[in-house]
């Protein structure tokens, strides 16, 4: 079933496996909140066993770095805003991934690394990226990183 996040009122709803709820549920408000400001589209994500492509496709780009995330994927969503195709993956652990790739040829693409606050910087990214710190009235402190696409999905 899909849900429509709430960035008013941060829910835990499809996030309650992870050892860090209430903190990946703060990201993923603040990425709702952001896509609602920014792009003026409703967050909505599904169960991970509802969004297989994407996170396949997330899977292909993380390939790019040699990255295969450990922990168990929870939601995704996938839309396209402004030229921009948007995926989002929300992982067990309390890793939120997001995959920004404009379609007009010669536009940006990237993916973004947060970390839920509290969570330890997972193995796979640890000796790869470093992380900076932002804080989130809905989040708390947010760790983040980034790579550039290089290839074409």
């Amino acid at each position: 079933m899909s849900y429509a996040v709430d960035f008013v009122t941060v829910s835990t709803v499809g996030l309650e496996s992870s050892p860090v709820p209430e903190a990946l549920a703060g990201l993923r408000a603040n990425e709702a909140r952001y896509i609602k400001n920014k792009y003026d589209h409703v967050f909505t994500v599904e169960p991970a066993s509802k969004a297989k492509e994407t996170i396949d496709r997330v899977s292909r780009i993380l390939q790019e770095r040699d990255l295969v995330i450990a922990s168990k994927p929870l939601e995704a969503t996938t839309f396209e805003a402004d030229g921009i195709r948007f995926d989002y993956v929300f992982y067990e652990n309390g890793l939120g991934i997001n995959v920004m790739y404009t379609l007009a040829d010669g536009g940006k693409r990237a993916v973004g690394f947060k970390l839920s606050d509290g969570m330890e910087i997972p193995e796979e990214l640890d000796a790869k990226f470093k992380f900076a710190r932002q804080k989130s009235k809905l989040a708390g402190t947010i760790r983040g990183s980034y790579f550039v696409i290089k290839g074409e999905y």
